[in-house]
C-alpha cells in the first residue's frame, strides 16, 4: 500500500523529532528506498557507513540496510545501541557461507526465506573448507555474518579485494561468499583463488547477457559501469567494473553524460540527484532487492519509538571479526 506525500512528510517530522531526542544518526545504504535514503544522516556502502558511524558521538545507530550491516556497526561500535528497523532484512549471499551448520536444516531455512535454489557445497561451512586447506588464508567479503569474518583471516570490500589478495604473502586464498567477485580478482592476480560457490541473487540471477544486448541497442551512446557482483561475462562487455562507492565517483568525474547501471536500482536516485545533468538507465528492471527494499519510514520510526530489533554482536565474536575488518583497514 503506498504512502500519501502528506503521510510522509509527517513520518519525516516524526523520525528527525525522534532522532534529536534520542542522539541518533540514520545510516542508509544506497540500496534503500528513495524516501529512506532521504531521511538519513549519511548514504553509502556498507562498510562504509559503519566506519562513519563509528566516528561519532551519536548513541544509537539506526541502521536502514541489511543484517549484515548492523553487524558490521556493532563490531566497530560495541558502545552503541544499533537498531535494524526490519528485522528480517537479510542477504541471501552472506547466509550461502556460515561458520557452522547443519546443512540440511540450513538449507531448507535458506529456501524458504529466500525463494533461491542453491546448491551447497559439501564444504558448506567456512570451518570446513579451511580444514580442507590448511594454512591457506580466508578473504571474507564484507558482505558475510560477524560469525564468518571472526572465521576469516581478513575482510575485502568490492572495490579493494585484489589489494587485499595481494597483500597476503601465501601464492593460495580462500575467498568467499562470492564465486563472480572471487573471478574478478583472480583476473588481476597470480595468486590461486579458491572460490566459494555463492552468489547475489540480485547481480548474477536476474542479469543475462540478453540483458546487455539489450541496454545496448537502446542506449548506444552510454557506458556500461558494472558491479564486481555480476557474472565474469557481463563484466566482460562492461565499459568499467567498480564498487557502488566507485560508480558514483567514476559518474561524477566522467566527461560522459549517458550510463547504463549494473547494480541494484536503488543506486540510480543517488546517481540522479548528484548529477543532474547526466542520464542513467538500470541495465535490467529486475535489479531489485527485494529484502533492500523491506525498510520503510514507517519501519524507521517504529524501531526508534519502541528501540526495537537491537544487533549486538558478543565480544567472543566481535573481537576477532574486528580483527579482520582492521587487517583490512590497515592496507587500505
Amino acid at each position: 500500500m503506498s504512502t500519501s506525500p502528506a503521510e510522509l512528510s509527517a513520518l519525516r517530522e516524526r523520525i528527525l523529532t525522534l532522532k534529536k531526542d534520542l542522539n541518533a544518526i540514520i545510516l542508509a545504504h544506497n540500496y534503500q528506498r528513495p524516501e529512506v535514503q532521504d531521511i538519513a544522516d549519511i548514504t553509502g556502502d556498507s562498510l562504509e557507513l559503519s566506519r562513519a558511524a563509528a566516528r561519532t558521538d551519536f548513541k544509537v545507530i539506526v541502521f536502514c540496510g541489511v543484517h549484515f550491516m548492523a553487524e558490521s556497526a556493532s563490531i566497530l561500535s560495541p558502545d552503541k545501541t544499533v537498531l535494524l528497523p526490519e528485522i528480517d532484512a537479510g542477504c541471501p549471499m552472506a547466509d550461502m557461507v556460515t561458520a557452522e551448520g547443519p546443512r540440511t536444516t540450513k538449507r531448507d531455512l535458506f529456501q524458504e526465506l529466500y525463494g533461491i535454489t542453491f546448491q551447497f557445497p559439501d564444504t558448506y561451512t567456512i570451518k570446513d573448507i579451511k580444514r580442507q586447506h590448511p594454512g591457506v588464508p580466508v578473504v571474507a567479503y564484507v558482505n558475510t555474518s560477524a560469525a564468518v569474518k571472526a572465521e576469516s583471516d581478513i575482510c575485502c570490500t568490492s572495490s579493494n579485494v585484489v589489494k587485499v589478495v595481494e597483500s597476503l604473502k601465501e601464492d593460495t586464498v580462500i575467498c568467499i561468499p562470492d564465486r563472480n567477485l572471487s573471478a574478478f580478482a583472480a583476473k588481476r592476480t597470480k595468486k590461486k583463488v579458491i572460490a566459494w560457490d555463492g552468489f547475489c541473487n540480485v547481480h548474477h540471477v536476474q542479469l543475462s547477457m540478453n540483458d546487455v544486448v539489450q541496454a545496448r541497442a537502446g542506449y548506444p551512446k552510454a557506458l556500461l559501469v558494472v558491479h564486481p557482483e555480476c557474472p565474469p561475462e557481463i563484466q566482460d562487455k562492461a565499459d568499467h567494473i567498480t564498487s557502488t562507492s566507485g560508480m558514483l565517483t567514476f559518474c561524477r568525474e566522467s566527461k560522459e553524460k549517458e550510463f547504463i547501471i549494473g547494480t541494484e536500482e536503488g543506486l540510480l536516485h543517488r546517481l540522479r540527484k548528484e548529477n543532474p545533468g547526466k542520464t542513467f538507465h538500470i541495465l535490467s528492471r529486475k535489479m531489485v532487492c527485494p529484502n533492500m527494499k523491506r525498510t520503510h519510514l514507517s519501519s524507521v520510526l517504529a524501531a526508534m519509538e519502541k528501540m526495537q530489533y537491537v544487533i549486538k554482536v558478543p565480544d567472543e565474536i566481535r573481537i576477532p571479526a574486528k580483527r579482520a575488518l582492521d587487517r583490512m583497514l590497515e592496507i587500505a
